[in-house]
């Protein structure tokens, strides 16, 4: 069985650094090595909005200890969403792109070839350090599997992008429940699990009409990834909120004991297994992971520090 690393899907989320910092950890730098000394993973979701300076990368490798992990939330162009143009990276301002409403839709395909080049090269200061666990390729709820068409040109996307992230680990985040559909989930998971993709498994607000992802855990490599996004129904669709307001919401104890027999599923199957919160308003998604670490206990999870300095109880 493998170990279980937990962490949030951000550390520098604004009120995340009210909450749960303390007030003299002031700085991006201290911020992050304070976040490092608690847990052994994070994402990293800025990229999803800009492809990051290079240096940024390496800094972020400087500031972790051995044996940290960032996931890295591809660039929003490489997973087919639109993009604001004022985010653009330099280079690819310079490729003929349509604009509405300010962000980037249908870009060439050179441009998008270009946009996973960047931010390959931007990211590969974690890989040179060994620090990168993969890249997280979160599909918008219009990249679907509805019928055969849309299923076989999506997976052909799904391959393009596997080839151009090269060495690089990558992980499938769906948003569409038509990929686990009962006439689907196999194929997808065999498609996935032949190419050594990780199939990422979710916690999302669940309605009557099946418009979100279902609770499905599933190994296809030696990673496992589990992402939970709250359960948060009146803002899970909002327009216009922000991505905390989106996911503002704290897991019940009797929720997470919900995943605890899932977790402990895929471990078995994995050599490693994160479970990352993305219910990142306040000092929620810190919160959850330390309960979530008592869970499942110190047969599967290392020691996870508490906000002040003391260790959680599950000592080696």
């Amino acid at each position: 069985m493998g170990r279980v690393h937990l962490g949030t899907c951000s550390w520098a989320e604004r009120t995340m650094i009210e909450a749960w910092y303390p007030p003299q950890v002031s700085t991006p730098a201290d911020r992050l090595r304070y976040y490092a000394a608690h847990f052994d993973t994070v994402e990293a979701d800025a990229p999803f909005y800009a492809i990051p300076d290079r240096r940024v990368v390496e800094n972020w490798a400087k500031r972790t200890p051995e044996g940290f992990t960032f996931h890295v939330k591809a660039f929003g162009m490489m997973t087919q969403h639109a993009v604001d143009e004022r985010a653009l990276h330099p280079e690819l301002r310079e490729y003929p792109h349509e604009v509405e409403r300010g962000r980037v839709k249908r870009p060439s395909q050179e441009m998008v070839d270009l946009a996973f080049d960047l931010f390959c090269e931007s990211i590969d200061p974690l890989v040179d350090a060994g620090k990168l666990g993969g890249v997280l390729m979160q599909f918008p709820p219009f990249f679907t599997a509805l019928d055969d068409a849309l299923f076989e040109d999506n997976l052909a996307y799904i391959e393009y992008a596997r080839s151009r992230l090269g060495k690089r680990h990558m992980l499938v985040e769906f948003r569409h429940p038509s990929w686990v559909a009962e006439d689907r989930v196999h194929e997808t998971l065999r498609f996935l699990a032949d190419r050594d993709i990780t199939y990422v498994s979710v916690d999302a607000p669940q309605f009557p009409t099946h418009t979100t992802m279902p609770p499905l855990v599933a190994a296809t490599s030696r990673t496992g990834y589990i992402r939970l996004h709250g359960r948060n129904r009146e803002t899970y669709f909002a327009r216009n909120v922000s991505a905390a307001d989106r996911f503002d919401y704290l897991y019940t104890a009797e929720e997470l004991e919900e995943w605890a027999p899932r977790v402990r599923e895929l471990a078995a199957q994995t050599d490693d297994t994160y479970v990352m919160f993305n219910n990142c308003k306040y000092d929620y998604a810190p919160r959850n992971a330390r309960e979530m670490a008592e869970i499942l206990g110190p047969e599967l999870v290392a020691p996870i520090e508490l906000a002040d300095g003391g260790q959680l109880g599950l000592g080696l």
